[in-house]
């Protein structure tokens, strides 16, 4: 389970044994939540850009809303899924239609008027989530800042992917004209994550994507901060109706059964999703099955190896890496999807020990939700007590909803002989400390991680680690060198992502190319211009970037 998180392409389809799924949670309770917690209110908004909807038992009121008697009462004119689906569906041609410019326009006008409200809306995330107003003040100025980067994506114009090929009958055989772009998928179902209730939520990363892809969207709250989602979604419909989008391209939708819903539901193309290996697994499983599969773009679990070399841990450097490890793992009560789990050092070289004397002091946080504290406590229990694991930090009582530090160490050997328990994440404030004899046991193990979202080397400047970072690479879909993976930058060049189980495909759910996701390539042959989208038009009317017939062209902005 994670914060983030993404995309289509061929995977292998069998859930690794360390890829659990048989917890005491149900897959069933997992399909609502990242967390698993499974309890959804539903809202519904009143605007004209943005409808939601509740399911029976829940209780439903407008975004932004807390809920009162009066509205209550009047829930059956809540719109269903189906009502909600429609109007997105209907919304579609307008948006793909509407130039970039002004589709960046309507994602700078969601940035400012959340960053207009952002004391309300920390407060009232601090409430939820018990994440402090420091980290999630930070969050907005995030999610505010993703929303600009993607208003630039779209006023650059590289993301459409222009190619022009002029007809060539003298080529073998001849050619006909060939046009070529990007263009959206269609409505978009968006589940938000548990651990970041504003940069991976209502208004983060895939809802700022799939808006800019000109995707309209309908975002599942998490249920981890109900009011927070009804909040940000009021905002984000208001801010969308005075740019002047059309009726239609955001709603909310709450519950387990909305949530399920959305992702058969036939005028969805696409889905974006953070949470749980079970649950992400299931609604992964349901949009393969549909009558017409659709991509699902799934950010699901991730331990992010770390190596470190015994050059590495020569003299005082060792301290200063233990120190940076004990502050990493425990970083927001270690619920990053990010989170270094497993550290690979050298046999006898004491390093656990030292990253349990620099965590020590770490007092147990509370975490987002009761049930991901649970998990966390059963996950941890299930790994100290194999034989061969020992535990130097952690194993202690806390609150019922907090996480306490754990530091845990063991051999290459032990993890070799059960992988299915020790390489399985553990979300919260934990790490294992492996310890390996040799390049031989170091590699065994990592063959045995499967797909991480990020993986770190820590070594001597003039070390040779050409082999491990060549191993490294197709685990991974970020090596860092130096550092720890905790904080994902978002820029142009990110890549958030990773083989499976911790994604679902080869696209990333950070940064500037995760509008890729929600688009489709299209080729018009020997099309009248008349029919053509203008970024297709001979004259270049948008000064787009793109290849004709051949060759780049960049316009005279762009060149600047």
């Amino acid at each position: 389970m994670h914060d983030t998180d993404h995309s289509t392409g061929t995977i292998d389809r069998t859930t690794p044994a360390r890829a659990r799924t048989d917890d005491s949670d149900s897959v069933r309770g997992r399909i609502d939540d990242a967390d698993g917690s499974g309890n959804g209110s539903s809202s519904s908004s009143s605007s004209s850009s943005s409808s939601s909807v509740g399911h029976g038992g829940d209780t439903v009121t407008p975004a932004g809303h807390t809920g009162d008697a009066a509205w209550d009462a009047g829930r059956a004119a809540v719109p269903t899924v189906d009502e909600v689906a429609a109007a997105a569906g209907a919304a579609s041609s307008e948006l793909a239609s509407t130039a970039p410019s002004t589709r960046a326009a309507w994602l700078e006008a969601v940035a400012d008027a959340l960053d207009t409200r952002v004391d309300e809306l920390v407060a009232l995330a601090d409430e939820e989530s018990h994440l402090g107003t420091a980290r999630l003040t930070g969050e907005v100025a995030r999610t505010t800042g993703q929303l600009r980067l993607f208003a630039a994506v779209l006023r650059d114009g590289a993301f459409l992917e222009v190619v022009i090929d002029h007809a060539d009958a003298s080529a073998t055989p001849p050619k006909p004209e060939l046009r070529r772009m990007l263009r959206p998928t269609g409505p978009v179902a968006v589940f938000s994550a548990s651990n970041f209730p504003f940069a991976f939520s209502v208004a983060g990363g895939d809802t700022a994507s799939a808006l800019a892809a000109g995707c309209p969207v309908i975002v599942k709250a998490h249920s981890a901060h109900p009011r927070l989602s009804r909040l940000t979604a009021a905002i984000v419909v208001e801010a969308l109706r005075t740019a002047g989008a059309p009726e239609g391209t955001f709603a909310l939708v709450e519950g387990r059964e909305q949530g399920t819903a959305l992702v058969q539901h036939p005028a969805i193309t696409a889905v974006g999703f953070t949470g749980s290996l079970a649950g992400g697994r299931t609604l992964f499983d349901l949009a393969s099955q549909r009558p017409a599969p659709i991509p699902f773009y799934g950010e699901l679990g991730s331990t992010n190896p770390v190596v470190i070399t015994e050059a590495a841990l020569q003299g005082e450097a060792a301290g200063e890496l233990a120190r940076g490890l004990a502050a990493s793992f425990t970083l927001g009560v270690g619920q990053f999807c990010t989170n270094p789990g497993l550290v690979l050092v050298p046999s006898g070289s004491g390093f656990a020990e030292l990253v349990a004397q620099a965590a020590a002091d770490t007092v147990a946080g509370r975490m987002l939700t009761p049930g991901i504290a649970e998990a966390y406590a059963a996950g941890t229990a299930r790994a100290a007590g194999h034989p061969g694991v020992r535990t130097l930090l952690g194993g202690g009582t806390a609150a019922a909803d907090s996480g306490v530090p754990t530091v845990l160490a063991t051999t290459a050997v032990t993890v070799l002989d059960a992988p299915d328990v020790l390489l399985e994440e553990i979300f919260g404030p934990a790490t294992l400390v492996i310890e390996v004899a040799d390049d031989a046991e170091l590699h065994a193990v990592l063959a045995e991680v499967g797909g991480a979202l990020t993986a770190t080397v820590h070594a001597a400047p003039d070390e040779d680690i050409a082999g491990l970072v060549s191993r490294l690479e197709l685990i991974a879909g970020r090596v860092l060198f130096g550092g720890w993976p905790t904080g994902v930058a978002v820029g142009w060049a990110q890549h958030h992502g990773g083989p499976w189980p911790a994604t679902t495909s080869l696209h990333t759910s950070v940064g500037a190319s995760a509008v890729r996701r929600f688009q489709r390539p299209i080729v018009y042959q020997d099309a009248p211009e008349r029919v053509l989208p203008e970024a297709l038009h001979e004259a270049n009317p948008l000064r787009l970037p793109r290849r004709v017939d051949g060759f780049l062209e960049l316009p005279a902005a762009a060149r600047a």
